[in-house]
C-alpha cells in the first residue's frame, strides 16, 4: 500500500507549509476562513489515519476526497481575496493536486482489494 503513506505525507507536509500561512491572515479572516481551511486540513488527516488504519477504506477515503476539493475551494477564495501570494497560491494547488492524486491511487488499490476479498 505505497500510496497511503504517500497521501498522509504529503498532507502532513502541506500542513507544516499552510498553518504560519494561516496565522498571518488577517484578523478578520483568520477566525473564518483561517480557522475553517485549518480545520478541514486536520479532519482531511484524521480521514486519511482512520482508511490507513481500517478494513474497509473506502468510505474514508471518499470523505477525505470531498474535504480535498472544498479545501481547494477554500485556498482559492484565499488566493481571490489576496490573502494569499499567488506564488503561495501555486505550491498550495500543486500540493492539493498531489494530495488528491494520492487518495485518488489509494481508493483505486482498495477497490480492487475489496474485490478480491469479495471472489
Amino acid at each position: 500500500m505505497p500510496k497511503e503513506v504517500d497521501a498522509i505525507t504529503k498532507l502532513y507536509d502541506f500542513l507544516l507549509w499552510m498553518i504560519p500561512k494561516l496565522e498571518k491572515f488577517p484578523r478578520s479572516q483568520k477566525f473564518v476562513l483561517g480557522d475553517r481551511i485549518e480545520t478541514l486540513m486536520l479532519d482531511i488527516l484524521g480521514d486519511l489515519i482512520d482508511a490507513a488504519y481500517s478494513r474497509k477504506k473506502q468510505p474514508a477515503l471518499s470523505a477525505a476526497n470531498l474535504k480535498l476539493e472544498k479545501l481547494r475551494y477554500l485556498i482559492r477564495l484565499s488566493k481571490d481575496l489576496k490573502l494569499i501570494n499567488l506564488k503561495g497560491y501555486e505550491f498550495a494547488a500543486g500540493a492539493v493536486d498531489g494530495i488528491g492524486i494520492s487518495i485518488g491511487g489509494w481508493l483505486k488499490f482498495s477497490r480492487r482489494e475489496d474485490i478480491y476479498e469479495s471472489v
